[in-house]
């Protein structure tokens, strides 16, 4: 009889095609969906033993309350149970004809494995033709949600076929939607299915009627549709993405996806990924001819060009398009190849098509290419990078130095238990088609003596710094040098105390610590006014700095210093869970000399003391925390720097966040930005992230998202800054997330995710995503299968 049970997890793999396209970052929220089982648990049934894999090894137990019939013939009948390890069938009557291959269950045939649970009216079929016919069957998934049925199921060795078969991950008794086919062909040796009169209801309402298309039963990849993304803009009107996929070999694969903008045309993008044993890559690529908003707004775009003294080298491109390529190969040993090339046609196509979350794109596009190695104490580089416009209000002049290329060496290692040595080393070609250019090498060997112990640390640390240059004929005439170069030692010392207490506060139990520190910085001073600036800028002074060796970026200028910090650092830890109920930090700077390297604009540090650093945070309760961060200059009697921010938890799932953000001459704004639950199923979201100094609205967020059971529907409205200029854009997007199935829209979830911080709880303890590159998660397609190993 065990072969009897080979028929069995044909309706399992075919309840999980239906949802194989599901691709989910993250788990399904299920909170508000009660476990109800449309196939409740078998009372006769056993604990399983073992699992699928180990199926086939067991042994196939049968019983009944009689056995009638022939040894060729038996016949079972009444409380019948087979139970092989974790699976069991279960019927009223089980007969098999030996000679002929014949079987029938019938009555109350019941089905469980480790995956699934079954019911159907009788199952019969022939072992020896491996053809099977089950009637009018119910499922339940137990190792995820899903559950349906179908009238009846008809199987003939690996080809099968399912009759009125329906999957929904909602309920049986709430049906908030649901897939229905006319019948579905299963191939289990190809891995494919096609669903022929296929139906998604949303509630009562049919919303996609399709008659006919392919889908994979497993976890191989397969060619066709992906989701489609839907949304409306006042810049690109109605907007209908809809990829397709290519699964051209087991390790590379393309998908291209048609894009109708009514405002602008049709754009046709394209994507490429590749995967070796050495090595991975994606490269992306767009192309709109014609878009018809540059034809209405190019004359008007002249005009104002010459009017703002623009150039027009910066106009939108009649033909737009994009261009961008990722990937890495080892080479050999620790060594790689990486790259990240990226072209676009003109400077305004990031502000047109990236609809960047927070505004403003960036005013380049960078491209790098190298090869870069590491090991245990050192890691090593040889690289060139180029920039790209994507301004319009800005010339080329204003884009930084193309490296063309670098090379760089990081070595620290230990040597013994009180010494370690290092170097910082650099050589690099500067480029510029606008402005002067050159070469530097900068060479920085170190020594340092890391002295620790239970509650205190020590660490002396030496240094030597060399920076010579090899300068273009026009720097030799304005610096009148053509090889400058600067050399310095660097001292320092870092030192701290760790002290600890135990305390008691309202009847909690805490851990009070109190870490006071000091550095001193010791640099004499060179004169640096014949050296060129390629890439070196002052750093924002911040509690960083505080401790750094250099207040400046790159290595044009080392600043000169006779300088101490004192700051102190204190927290309490609430020691039933670790959690940290109050830290604060409070730290200066005593310049004990002036320091004179400056930059053009910057004003030299005159002798005295630094702006005060003081940073803070108090859990006010386990809901609701703030924060603050404030510098004061007493020299000038005036803030530089002043942050608030404070956060507060609503039940389980709601948010509110209110931010205030200021520095002198630069910035002034105000973020408020909220997830409010109205019941546990409805809730509002919102933002209003504004600029005080500017008077102008950065972005603006409002709306509202139902989120049941099984089904989420999210409807978003943005108004939000697109340029430098202040120009104002508007969208209103809408995502329908059928749970266990897929969803169709653009990504609102992830949006609203990087606006709000906790949209998601668990993302108050996780260190936010980079947004450096400035495009939006919506310009790509995040939905194409993994590639395989």
């Amino acid at each position: 009889m065990r072969k009897a049970l080979r028929l069995l997890p044909l309706p399992f793999c075919i309840a999980m095609s239906l949802a194989a396209q599901a691709a989910e970052d993250r788990p399904e929220d299920w909170r508000l969906c009660p476990i109800q089982d449309a196939v409740p648990a078998f009372a006769d049934a056993q604990q399983p033993v073992g699992s699928a894999e180990t199926r086939t090894e067991q042994p196939t137990d049968i019983e009944g309350d009689q056995l009638a019939g022939t040894e060729a013939r038996p016949e079972f009948e009444g409380n019948v149970a087979l139970r092989r390890g974790d699976q069991f069938l279960g019927t009223n009557k089980l007969t098999f004809d030996s000679d002929t291959g014949h079987y029938l269950a019938d009555g109350s045939v019941r089905y469980q494995d480790s995956g699934m649970r079954l019911v159907a009216d009788s199952a019969e079929g022939n072992q020896n033709t491996d053809t099977h016919n089950i009637q009018d069957v119910r499922y339940q998934l137990v190792s995820r949600r899903g559950n349906g049925g179908a009238e009846h199921i008809e199987m003939h060795g690996s080809q099968g076929a399912l009759y009125g078969a329906t999957y929904s991950t909602c309920p049986p008794d709430d049906r908030n939607w649901e897939l229905r086919a006319q019948r579905i062909d299963i191939d289990t040796d190809a891995g494919t299915g096609v669903a022929r009169n296929a139906i998604l209801r949303v509630g009562k309402v049919p919303v996609l009627y399709v008659p006919w298309f392919p889908f994979p039963i497993d976890n191989r990849r397969r060619s066709g549709l992906l989701y489609p993304r839907i949304s409306l803009s006042g810049r690109n009107g109605f907007d209908y993405r809809q990829p397709i996929y290519f699964n051209l070999a087991p390790n590379y694969d393309a998908t291209l996806t048609p894009r109708l903008m009514t405002q602008r045309g049709f754009q046709l993008g394209a994507q490429f990924r590749y995967l070796t044993e050495t090595g991975r890559g994606t490269l992306d690529f767009d192309y709109l001819p014609s878009d018809k908003l540059t034809e209405r707004e190019r004359d008007e775009e002249t005009a104002e060009f010459l009017a703002n003294g623009y150039s027009l080298d910066n106009r939108r491109s009649e033909n737009r398009g994009h261009f961008r390529f990722t990937g890495q190969q080892d080479l050999f040993g620790s060594w790689e190849a990486r790259a990240n090339l990226n072209w676009i046609s003109d400077p305004r196509y990031l502000e047109d098509f990236s609809n960047n979350i927070d505004g403003l794109s960036p005013y380049s596009v960078r491209s790098d290419i190298g090869v870069y190695g590491h090991g245990l104490y050192w890691d090593a580089g040889v690289m060139a990078s180029h920039q790209q416009l994507a301004d319009y209000t800005l010339r080329e002049r204003a884009l930084p130095h193309d490296r063309l290329p670098r090379a760089y060496v990081r070595w620290e290692q230990p040597f013994g238990r009180w010494l370690t040595a290092g170097l910082d080393a650099e050589a690099v070609r500067f480029y510029h088609p606008d402005k002067a250019s050159g070469s530097r090498m900068d060479f920085k060997p170190f020594i340092s003596m890391p002295l620790a112990g239970a509650s205190w640390f020590m660490t002396p640390k030496l240094a030597w710094r060399y920076t010579g240059y090899r300068l273009d004929d026009e720097l030799t005439a304005r610096l009148g040098d053509d090889a400058p170069d600067r050399s310095l030692p660097i001292a320092s010392l870092d030192a701290g105390l760790f002290f600890d207490r135990e305390a008691s506060i309202g009847g909690e139990s805490y851990l009070h610590t109190l870490e006071p520190r000091l550095f001193y910085l010791r640099v004499p001073y060179r004169d640096q006014s014949g050296l060129p600036l390629f890439d070196t800028r002052p750093m924002t002074f911040s509690w960083g700095q505080l401790f750094r060796d250099n207040r400046y970026t790159g290595a044009d200028r080392q600043t000169d210093a006779n300088q101490l910090t004192l700051a102190v650092s204190t927290r309490l830890l609430r020691q039933s869970d670790g959690r940290e109920k109050l830290s604060a930090s409070l730290g200066q700077i005593r310049y004990f000399d002036e320091s004179r390297v400056t930059v053009p604009g910057e004003v030299a540090v005159e002798r005295g003391k630094s702006a005060w650093v003081a940073d803070t945070s108090y859990a006010i309760n386990d809901r609701w925390s703030i924060g603050a961060s404030y510098q004061w200059d007493p020299k000038f009697r005036r803030k530089d720097l002043a942050s608030v921010r404070t956060r507060y938890l609503i039940g389980d799932d709601g948010i509110v966040n209110l931010g205030y953000r200021y520095r002198r001459n630069l910035l002034e704004q105000v973020d408020f930005n909220f997830l409010y639950p109205l019941t546990p199923a409805w809730s509002m979201v919102g933002r209003y992230y504004y600029s005080l100094r500017d008077r102008q609205l950065l972005e603006g967020i409002a709306g509202l998202q139902w989120d049941s059971c099984c089904m989420a529907v999210r409807l978003v409205g943005r108004r939000y800054l697109r340029n430098r200029e202040g120009e104002l854009n508007n969208s209103i997007q809408l995502e329908i997330e059928l749970k266990g199935l897929g969803s169709a829209g653009p990504d609102t979830e992830g949006r609203l995710r990087r606006a709000i911080l906790g949209y998601y709880r668990e993302d108050l303890y996780l260190v936010p995503p980079s947004q450096a590159s400035g495009n939006d998660d919506d310009d790509q397609d995040d939905t194409s299968p993994d590639l395989m190993p």
